[in-house]
């Protein structure tokens, strides 16, 4: 087996069975730490700029990914969506939301590492899982400014393939490296993230979005 098949058939289905699976088990038997382990409390006023600036920029890279390179460009089209606006979205909103996250991790990461109060509470799990997620970021930002490829032909149909259950590996033998880098560190990331505090992706609070508004009222002594 070539490293090819193996760093895109076999790692993928590996990461990929690791992230449900351990993700399942962690919810049903481990509940009372499914949570991300917050350190406001030893240092706020770098973390709200940090944290701002990494969530929105992360949130709005996952939803590009998504729509960029799950859903076939054939029904984009249809959409009067062609390839090359397809592209020039996808490049604009990466450049634009990947460096919003990039920059976000690196201050959590310098936060990290530069708070000594915040670096004493901080395990090698958070650093681990910090560290990995600006790497998947930097990866991923390089290559929309410095690395350009033909995703919507090579990488966007190999990711189907893969969830299709039908991998494709030649569709990425001639993407650069550093996209190959990228792939490997997602993949990495997503089979890790069941063991890290990255287990908090799950409870995003969108019902609190349509939750019904709380009446304050002031109680009056008689």
């Amino acid at each position: 087996m070539n490293w090819d098949n193996l760093a895109f058939v076999v790692f993928p289905y590996i990461s990929l069975t690791t992230f449900t699976v351990g993700h399942a088990y962690r919810y049903v038997a481990d509940p009372f730490h499914w949570n991300s382990k917050s350190s406001e409390i030893l240092e706020k006023d770098r973390l709200k700029y940090a944290s701002v600036l990494f969530h929105y920029g992360i949130v709005f890279t996952f939803l590009g990914h998504f729509a960029g390179l799950l859903v076939p460009q054939s029904f984009l089209t249809s959409l009067s969506i062609t390839p090359a606006i397809h592209m020039r979205i996808a490049l604009v909103s990466g450049m634009l939301f990947g460096l919003l996250a990039l920059v976000g991790a690196g201050l959590l990461l310098w936060r990290r590492l530069s708070q000594p109060r915040v670096f004493r509470h901080s395990s090698a799990n958070d650093l681990a899982t910090l560290g990995l997620v600006a790497l998947v970021i930097a990866l991923g930002t390089y290559n929309v400014f410095f690395a350009h490829c033909d995703v919507l032909d090579t990488v966007a149909p190999w990711i189907r393939s893969i969830l299709l259950l039908s991998p494709h590996p030649g569709l990425i033998a001639t993407v650069p490296l550093t996209y190959k880098l990228h792939i490997v560190a997602a993949l990495a990331l997503l089979g890790f993230s069941p063991f890290s505090r990255l287990i908090h992706i799950w409870s995003v609070p969108v019902p609190y979005l349509f939750r019904s508004p709380v009446v304050f009222r002031q109680r009056r002594a008689r």
